[in-house]
């Protein structure tokens, strides 16, 4: 629980300053689509620090408990932030197009994540 509520709220503050960064540092030093792909980024970061967070919360024993599927739902939300967000953070900064064939692979671990969540919802409800 106190892994996944850090690693939310750290996610959390590393969107809002990659966002910041990318308003006010790469304008003018990277193409637009790379401003665009910078702030898709740091949006699905954001989301998915809230659900970290929202992990963290449901396995406090007041609600669903520590059980593997929530386990599960947090860590894949983390690997997600990692290669989603950081392969797009990298792709805007260097323009190397091969790192948005890694993208997928984050969004993979995104969508598994909230499967994992529902699943551990469907059990404790």
């Amino acid at each position: 629980m106190k892994f996944f509520l850090i690693a939310g709220a750290v996610n959390a503050l590393l969107s809002v300053a990659f966002g910041a960064f990318g308003a006010h540092m790469l304008e003018g030093r990277v193409a637009d689509k790379y401003i665009a792909t910078w702030q898709t980024a740091v949006q699905y970061q954001m989301f998915h620090s809230i659900g970290l967070m929202i992990v963290a919360v449901l396995m406090s024993s007041t609600f669903i408990g520590p059980i593997s599927s929530l386990n599960w739902a947090g860590y894949l939300m983390l690997a997600g932030i990692v290669i989603f967000s950081g392969s797009l953070y990298v792709l805007s900064l260097s323009g190397i197009s091969i790192l948005g064939a890694i993208t997928p692979i984050g969004g993979v671990a995104f969508i598994a994540g909230w499967i994992m969540l529902i699943i551990a919802a469907a059990k404790a409800l």
